[in-house]
């Protein structure tokens, strides 16, 4: 699985940390836990949502404080969606776009 954030972090980007996760058998980089468990979270209602049994990829466009406009996609397949959570990485909000 992919993402456009390509630099560090897979959910935020962040250059800093050194936290890997497997997430749906690959070995994704975060900048720490919390990050890995938002996006480990954010996979499962994806895939629940749509009833894919796997993401290729995923655009991630927005940050923490406004949330985040997100487009995942398997194959020719798009599913457009938007979420917020806590500092924690507790969801607030998760919706279909």
């Amino acid at each position: 699985m992919k993402t456009n954030n390509s630099e560090g972090c897979a959910l935020c980007n962040a250059t800093w940390g050194e936290y890997w996760r497997e997430i749906d058998g690959e070995n994704m980089p975060f900048c720490c836990n919390i990050c890995a468990d938002i996006f480990q979270e954010m996979v499962r209602r994806v895939k629940e949502n749509t009833g894919w049994d796997k993401i290729d990829y995923i655009n991630l466009e927005g940050n923490y404080s406004k949330g985040r406009n997100c487009t995942a996609t398997n194959g020719d397949r798009k599913y457009s969606y938007y979420f917020r959570t806590y500092s924690d990485g507790k969801f607030i909000t998760f919706e279909e776009r």
